[in-house]
């Protein structure tokens, strides 16, 4: 029987893991210190975490970048990321990165309904065109903005220009035969409708399917799965796999005005 635990285990295979969680949270505090324009702690709702970071570009802004953080829905907040604006910033986007309430405080179901929310606030504050980044739990919930039920409204999801779902989860049900599901609490019925490869969309904006070479197989299973079946309804969907990247440095990337993955983002490859 396969062991699904470690299907999901991303820090026990990448040595010093247990490390990252402090670097990314000094260099994201060194990147904020640099920043000739920011603000944060916008409010979207009355929980403690539903809050989000504007960061603006130097000059006018082409649109709205939300990015949305992972940690299995269980761990982290906004501020451990906020570097990774660099790249679609220095190209001129206006970059939101919003918190959301971790489980088991919340359901998964909340936490989408809650990045619905986020977005529709940051959109009201930065015209333009909107486009969405999550990563591994973040690629679930922006995935999820798309779908068939999705919480936005249509005056927000006509606006959404591209997603890009880095390392996403889009099939829930196989995190019901792991450990972490104690704290998730995820039925079976709410582990379907929260998957997004398990639903319609709703319009036919792009989809990438972005995720590391080296990453656990499942994740990379994950990834092409969510551009197999939503091309299927004619979604312009792309899979990349991005080789000597593990689940950790695929997003490093997005520091970096000149990568492939920011070029993906803001819509220059």
């Amino acid at each position: 029987m396969r062991d699904w635990d470690d299907a999901y285990a991303n820090s026990a295979h990448v040595p010093g893991s247990d490390k990252l969680p402090a670097l990314w949270a000094e260099r994201a505090a060194v990147y904020r210190a640099g920043l000739k324009s920011f603000t944060p702690d916008i409010t979207y709702g009355v929980g403690e975490r539903q809050r989000f970071d504007l960061i603006q570009p130097d000059g006018d802004s082409k649109g709205l970048v939300v990015f949305v953080h992972g940690g299995y829905w269980m761990r982290f907040d906004k501020s451990s990321w906020t570097d990774l604006a660099e790249g679609a910033r220095h190209h001129g986007w206006t970059v939101a990165l919003p918190s959301y309430t971790l489980t088991p405080a919340a359901r998964v179901s909340d936490i989408t309904a809650e990045i619905a929310a986020a977005i529709a606030a940051a959109a009201a504050q930065v015209s333009g065109p909107i486009r969405l980044a999550g990563h591994s739990a973040g690629g679930h919930l922006v995935t999820r903005m798309l779908c068939d039920d999705s919480r936005l409204e249509p005056a927000v999801q006509y606006r959404i220009a591209s997603t890009l779902s880095i390392s996403g989860l889009h099939d829930l049900r196989p995190l019901l035969k792991t450990k972490m599901n104690d704290t998730l609490r995820m039925s079976l019925e709410e582990a379907t409708l929260e998957s997004a490869a398990l639903h319609m969309p709703r319009g036919t904006s792009p989809v990438t399917a972005w995720v590391g070479g080296s990453e656990r197989p499942e994740f990379i299973r994950q990834s092409e799965l969510m551009a197999n079946v939503w091309i299927g309804f004619d979604v312009p969907t792309r899979l990349v796999v991005e080789p000597g990247h593990n689940h950790f440095t695929v997003v490093d990337g997005l520091k970096d005005p000149a990568s492939a993955i920011t070029k993906s983002l803001v819509g220059l490859d």
